[in-house]
């Protein structure tokens, strides 16, 4: 059996997918969260899935500092992300950090059983549409490293600039670098100025070329 832990914020999203998983005779849902705090207490109790369902946006510990953590503690665990936002920067966040798979919660449900049994197997998933979106971003038309800087970034936007390149949040930069959010936002906005960048996606490819 493949256990599936659910980690949503909307008790009816759960429910429908719990329903749609048990009529599955090699899926069970081992457990609900309604956030990333509530998914680690879990983890912590005893529960031990294979893959994870999970929202990336959610308040308090959101989807992509939960998929940080459970790269960090429990990397046995697939992570399949589902959002209703088709956003290339919630993307590239989720598959830089870790994330096996990334899908609209509009998928099919056939597709949905297709790609939590994927990524079991460390098969990487992707909504074909945002799928596409990533292809034209890293076609050679699109630069993939920076054009030449007039002015040099400073070493605390290289820290930021790396740490986005990660797949780090805003919020666990300023975390990790003991700075305010807003610092963070503002070294994220000179990079990309002095760069020639549009946003953090590209500044995200840029950095891992340097």
């Amino acid at each position: 059996m493949i256990g599936v832990l659910l980690v949503d914020d909307q008790a009816l999203v759960r429910r429908g997918l719990r329903q749609l998983l048990e009529l599955e005779t090699d899926i069970e849902v081992v457990g609900e969260a309604a956030d990333g705090r509530a998914a680690l207490d879990l983890l912590a109790s005893g529960v031990a899935p294979d893959v994870a369902l999970v929202d990336v946006r959610m308040p308090g510990m959101d989807g992509l500092e939960l998929l940080a953590r459970l790269r960090a503690d429990h990397p046995g665990v697939a992570v399949l992300m589902l959002t209703t936002f088709d956003d290339d920067e919630l993307l590239f966040g989720g598959l830089t950090g870790g994330a096996d798979g990334f899908l609209l919660k509009d998928v099919e449900p056939d597709d949905l059983m297709r790609a939590i049994r994927s990524v079991l197997g460390r098969t990487l998933v992707v909504d074909d549409h945002m799928a596409g979106r990533l292809i034209d971003r890293l076609r050679p038309g699109e630069p993939a490293s920076p054009p030449p800087s007039v002015e040099p970034l400073t070493d605390r936007e290289i820290e930021v600039a790396r740490m986005v390149a990660a797949g780090a949040s805003n919020r666990e930069i300023a975390t990790t670098l003991f700075m305010a959010e807003g610092t963070v936002k503002n070294h994220v906005s000179a990079a990309l100025r002095k760069l020639g960048l549009r946003d953090r996606t590209q500044l995200a490819l840029a950095m891992r070329e340097r």
